[in-house]
């Protein structure tokens, strides 16, 4: 007796489950899908571009003679100067080399003063003259040479910009060429970021070369540079390993917020005009191919292959596959399937578009 109850109450549970898939099933093919249609608009594409942050002018500051650092008069990360004096390296050996060579100067310049006397008095000869004069321009030569050497025991800055660290320090042996820091000029600053071989063709058909374009500086903090940079290099090669060409763009840095190695990404825009446009929670995805349900005039509903463009907030640009036309499928695409008959509501595309989240015009 117990089995036949247990027996009973199975197909009773089996019966159950069953009337509820169906319903919900019909329930689900029962309600209306909203369907609605590609629109034509004129719009602004925003693309992003990784990108470096260099000095216009950035070098090395590197001796020049080898001796004592004797002193250093600036500090790390500090703003400097041009001509402003920064390191100064032991002078001695080489102010005795100058005096050494200025006294070779004034002496041999006796010595030609007295020759051109006797030479005017006919006593010598004008060879001996010649003599006397060229050594005295070897002397002097000889006396110009050691104040170079002079000067370069003092480490000037070539031009206004801001100090990196030391890699000496007061008291080390420096040998010439040794590095002492670097320098570098944030006045304004030059942003690099490649550019593939497409969009740098449609850049230069669709681009006033009178007029420069002009790019925002996305920061590594997600913040937009407040000055607005202009692209003003195109590198002459293109990459032949990655197929890109950089661009350089210079932005003003009067606040001096960027600095020389900094990253971030370059936001230029792009104008899309008649732009067919479609949510891009219309479409799905198989094997890495975009599709949209297209409603015929019985209401079946046909899976269509379409070819994306630009892609932009909530939005495809729709470049092969659909017209302005077609009506396709706009929310359910996972309740039904191809070749599937539907009710319907339509909802026009302006409105479609006014509930998404859009930077379209």
């Amino acid at each position: 007796m117990k089995k036949v109850v247990i027996a009973m109450g199975l197909c009773a549970l089996l019966i159950n489950t069953s009337c509820s898939s169906g319903i919900k099933e019909h329930e689900e093919h029962e309600g209306k899908f909203l369907v609605t249609s590609p629109i034509i608009k004129d719009t602004t594409i925003i693309k992003e571009y990784v990108c470096q942050i260099h000095s216009i002018s950035h070098i090395e500051l590197r001796a020049q003679e080898k001796g004592f650092l004797q002193n250093i008069y600036v500090d790390e990360g500090q703003h400097v100067k041009q001509g402003q004096l920064l390191f100064q390296i032991m002078p001695k050996l080489y102010e005795a080399e100058y005096q050494k060579a200025k006294a070779e100067v004034e002496f041999v310049e006796i010595e030609y003063k007295n020759t051109k006397m006797l030479a005017d008095s006919n006593v010598v000869s004008q060879n001996q003259l010649a003599l006397a004069k060229a050594k005295l321009d070897k002397a002097k030569a000889e006396l110009a040479l050691a104040e170079v050497h002079l000067g370069f025991t003092e480490i000037r800055a070539p031009f206004d910009g801001i100090l990196d660290k030391f890699h000496v320090r007061l008291g080390s042996l420096i040998d010439e060429g040794d590095l002492i820091s670097n320098l570098s000029d944030n006045s304004k600053m030059w942003v690099y970021f490649n550019v593939s071989e497409s969009e740098y063709l449609d850049y230069m058909t669709a681009t006033d070369h009178d007029t420069l374009m002009q790019v925002e500086l996305k920061m590594a903090n997600n913040k937009i540079f407040n000055h607005v940079g202009v692209v003003e290099t195109i590198e002459a090669d293109f990459n032949n390993e990655t197929g890109n060409v950089a661009f350089r763009a210079t932005f003003e840095n009067p606040e001096g917020l960027l600095r020389h190695g900094e990253t971030g990404n370059i936001l230029m825009k792009t104008e899309l005009n008649n732009a067919l446009l479609i949510p891009q929670k219309s479409t799905f995805e198989v094997l890495e191919k975009k599709f949209v349900y297209v409603l015929d005039e019985n209401n079946v509903i046909h899976a269509k292959e379409i070819k994306i463009g630009a892609e932009l907030p909530h939005l495809y640009e729709v470049v092969e596959g659909l017209t302005v036309n077609d009506v396709i499928l706009l929310d359910g695409l996972r309740k039904v399937k191809d070749n599937d008959k539907i009710d319907v509501e339509f909802e026009g595309p302006e409105s479609v578009l006014s509930h998404l989240d859009l930077y379209a015009e």
